[in-house]
């Protein structure tokens, strides 16, 4: 019996040996993108990019990369605590996401409360990073990319007369809003309509009516691709016969594929586009993607394979897994060569990169220009 007892006690032992020695062998990053609710195809669009970055890069610092995912629901409250369970439960020593600024926002919160290092792959609004030291991203952000595309619209285009269609229930869509609304103004040009949905809503009727009979020469609408494709659609039936202009979160073919030739003509601005002038990093991305998924790569995607790349890259260059080193190797980030081009990170925890403009032509996006920042 005793006999018994002891070759349990050290078949359990060793169990629990081999179960830290495991454990030692690993280095847990988390991520929290919403995999179900509104922004839901971005999320799935997010891990993708995820994957394909570890499936080149498995390990860091002699450890295999874990990530953890943890899906916040597309809310906000959820986001917040997605990230507290990362770190509290999870163990993570750094954390990637979340596609939607208004998931961001209060997920950097929680992150930066924490001391853990957070990098968002595309969240655009200026509040993702704005006084914390532990928050960060490899995108550009909202003031450039609302000029970029006002001043693309009145001093390329020609145009003069611009509509605003905003989701107020998204913090991307408010912000991009007010910063292409007062770049345009600020350039001569005028809002001649400014309306709001929020979203998932059906009916657009009511706004666009209002919108065509203001005589806006184009439509301004810095939404997310599912609410757009059927505003797109909706105004064409309506009549009208305005330029569909829009950010970054356009910039996906299942958008053209939801809006048809609604979609024809429409300008936006992104991170990436297959056919700009190329650079090493993304031409290696686009076949490892194509070899990988066989379809067209997004910016989406780009953004969260940059995304862990660079948090990988911060990790080595600290030498470290503690979470301060990790902050300071990401702040000190210059020049990182990423699939959607070098990211320099300022002081704010910003990345500092061009933006590209895409026009939607023959049901394809095609490069239209390069603006840097």
């Amino acid at each position: 019996m005793k006999k018994s007892l002891f070759v349990l006690t050290l078949a359990v032992l060793l169990i629990a040996i081999s179960t830290v020695a495991l454990a030692d062998d690993v280095v847990k990053i988390g991520i929290f993108e919403p995999m179900t609710g509104a922004m839901a195809v971005g999320g799935a669009l997010g891990m993708q990019g995820y994957e394909l970055a570890q499936d080149y890069k498995p390990t860091v610092l002699g450890k295999k990369v874990e990530l953890i995912l943890v899906d916040n629901k597309s809310d906000k409250v959820e986001s917040a605590s997605a990230v507290s369970r990362l770190i509290e439960k999870e163990g993570v020593v750094a954390v990637l996401g979340s596609y939607g600024s208004s998931c961001s926002i209060p997920g950097g919160e929680v992150a930066d409360k924490a001391g853990i290092p957070m990098l968002a792959a595309g969240a655009t609004n200026p509040l993702v990073t704005y006084g914390k030291e532990y928050v960060f991203r490899c995108c550009f952000i909202d003031p450039f990319q609302g000029e970029v595309m006002a001043r693309y619209a009145f001093e390329n285009l020609g145009y003069t007369k611009s509509a605003l269609l905003v989701d107020i229930a998204q913090d991307y869509s408010v912000g991009l809003a007010k910063f292409y609304r007062d770049t345009f103004k600020k350039l001569g040009g005028e809002i001649v309509c400014d309306v709001k949905y929020n979203t998932g809503d059906q009916d657009f009727s009511a706004q666009l009516s209002q919108i065509i009979a203001s005589g806006a020469e184009a439509l301004f609408f810095p939404g997310y691709f599912g609410d757009v494709a059927l505003i797109a659609i909706q105004g064409r039936e309506l009549g009208f016969k305005g330029a569909y202009l829009g950010g970054d979160t356009l910039h996906n073919p299942v958008l053209v594929e939801l809006a048809g030739d609604a979609a024809e003509g429409l300008v936006a601005s992104t991170f990436f586009a297959e056919d700009a002038p190329p650079i090493p990093e993304s031409v290696e991305f686009v076949e490892r993607w194509k070899k990988k998924y066989n379809e067209e790569p997004n910016a989406t995607s780009i953004l969260t394979y940059d995304a862990y790349n660079l948090m990988l890259d911060a990790i080595e260059r600290a030498g470290s897994f503690d979470p301060a080193a990790i902050k300071d190797a990401l702040a000190a980030t210059k020049n990182f060569p990423g699939a959607g081009g070098a990211i320099t990170i300022n002081e704010i925890g910003d990345a500092v990169k061009p933006a590209i403009i895409v026009k939607v032509v023959d049901g394809v996006f095609t490069y239209e220009a390069t603006v840097n920042p």
